[in-house]
């Protein structure tokens, strides 16, 4: 490649076309006396960086899998959960079990994730998936049993509805019991396993389009906006209107206000 004798928009394109740019065409871009072109270069160093840090954190996410595939383990599912804090709605959880060679850069904890690549994750490991379940247990469930028994019964129908049996289930933090498998619980797994953060996607999606549906069904709460969690406007609702059905009254904050005259229900 005769970068002197090409124009700006000339290496523009030719670049463009490659499928991986070789370390040695970038330094001769950098090096390049047009500004033009040395500003192509950096921007092509910029990528690769990005992409060689992308992969170095898959690398590391990808670490407890790897051992338990060297284990001889083959069917590993994610567990995570979603909605222990809200004032209403379900806790959500969900089960994922990832090919090996899945790779999907960026996958984080679905609270490190902006809303709109948080879809299109949740596209692509729903697309992908070797198995996904669903487990919801509404505010009524967590009101009778408190949130840590829901959240382990959210995750055990997550399991259940899965349509597969797991050789381990890696899950962020909790032990469950009644799991008829091996578990390797893990703090902050969201952030340290694959399987767990495309679980914890799923979760996030698949509960925050459950309280848009509340939200049709009880408009005077925003719930589309806040998913049940205590902001401002949660609480000035509740003030206002009282405990709708899917509020939890066992929890602080709507338990104060049960009684009230409620025009929900």
């Amino acid at each position: 490649m005769n970068l002197e004798n090409m124009s700006i928009v000339e290496i523009r394109e030719h670049v463009s076309q490659l499928d991986e740019i070789p370390s040695e065409l970038i330094d001769r871009l950098l090096a390049d006396p047009r500004k033009g072109v040395a500003a192509i270069g950096r921007q092509l160093s910029a990528q690769a960086a990005r992409r060689e840090r992308e992969q170095a954190r898959w690398l590391e996410m990808t670490t407890y899998e790897r051992q338990l595939r060297e284990q001889g383990k083959r069917l590993l599912f994610g567990i995570d959960e979603v909605g222990r804090g809200p004032l209403a709605g379900p806790v959500v959880a969900c089960a994922v079990a990832l090919p090996e060679d899945f790779y999907l850069p960026g996958l984080d904890d679905s609270k490190k994730v902006p809303p709109v690549l948080r879809q299109a994750y949740y596209e692509v490991i729903l697309r992908d998936a070797l198995g996904v379940g669903i487990g919801a247990v509404p505010a009524e469930r967590i009101d009778e049993i408190n949130i840590l028994e829901a959240t382990r019964e959210a995750m055990r129908l997550a399991v259940a509805n899965a349509g597969a049996e797991p050789d381990v289930c890696l899950i962020d933090a909790l032990h469950i019991p009644d799991l008829p498998c091996e578990q390797v619980p893990i703090v902050g797994g969201d952030g340290k396993s694959v399987s767990i953060a495309a679980a914890s996607i799923v979760a996030k999606v698949t509960r925050d389009q459950l309280m848009a549906e509340y939200a049709k069904i009880h408009p005077e709460y925003g719930f589309d906006k806040h998913a049940g969690y205590a902001t401002e406007e949660h609480l000035r609702a509740l003030e206002i209107h009282g405990p709708c059905p899917i509020h939890r009254r066992t929890f602080g904050g709507v338990k104060e206000k049960v009684g009230q005259s409620q025009s929900s229900t």
